[in-house]
């Protein structure tokens, strides 16, 4: 049950850590168009990002997959600025009719992203067999599952704030929040080590 909370606890710090905030930024991205009545579609959605962020840990961790830490640096911001973007644009016009199956097979691959640029660190603190990872890979994602549902109940409940006590309408708070993600993000990309 120790070890369990380690990684468990590895994983809500991994999500709620504020000095890497860029996984935060991206649940508030995915979360721009949504309220509590989309529950469904929103845990469905974190599930799927927590689905990514696993395999890209597990592949990484088996050896399967190996990538430049800089390169998934520089794409980490990307994905939460295309998210962001794709919001900006489409403010005000109804998700709910459109299929999820693009914005699922995007939040997977997006939670892949986010996985490998966490896999090198988690590499080092990994040891033993490979049997010995699968445990705590899965116990790590658990955390992570966790720390995510908790920040989008955050975003969920201040969009809840904004648009009945503050009436901003649902396009307005879009419109809002994409620029403000836009204006966070564009800089990290600036900062890379990829420009250097």
């Amino acid at each position: 049950m120790q070890e369990f909370l380690i990684y468990f606890n590895m994983g809500l710090k991994h999500v709620l850590d504020m000095g890497a905030y860029d996984h935060i930024l991206f649940l508030i991205a995915l979360m721009i168009p949504y309220a509590f009545k989309d529950w469904q579609r929103v845990l469905l959605l974190v599930s799927l990002f927590t689905i990514g962020h696993t395999l890209a840990l597990f592949l990484s961790v088996f050896g399967i997959v190996k990538i430049q830490v800089n390169v998934v640096e520089f794409l980490i911001p990307i994905t939460i600025l295309i998210t962001a973007f794709f919001h900006l644009f489409t403010a005000g016009k109804s998700g709910k009719k459109e299929s999820i199956t693009f914005v699922a097979l995007v939040t997977v691959f997006f939670g892949l992203i986010h996985g490998l640029g966490f896999s090198n660190y988690f590499n080092t603190i990994m040891v033993g067999s490979n049997s010995d990872k699968l445990f705590p890979l899965l116990e790590f994602a658990l955390g992570i599952e966790a720390a995510q549902i908790v920040v989008v109940i955050i975003v969920l409940i201040l969009a809840y704030i904004v648009q009945t006590v503050f009436r901003f309408s649902k396009r307005d708070w879009a419109l809002v929040l994409s620029a403000f993600i836009i204006g966070v993000v564009l800089p990290m990309i600036m900062q890379s080590e990829i420009f250097k």
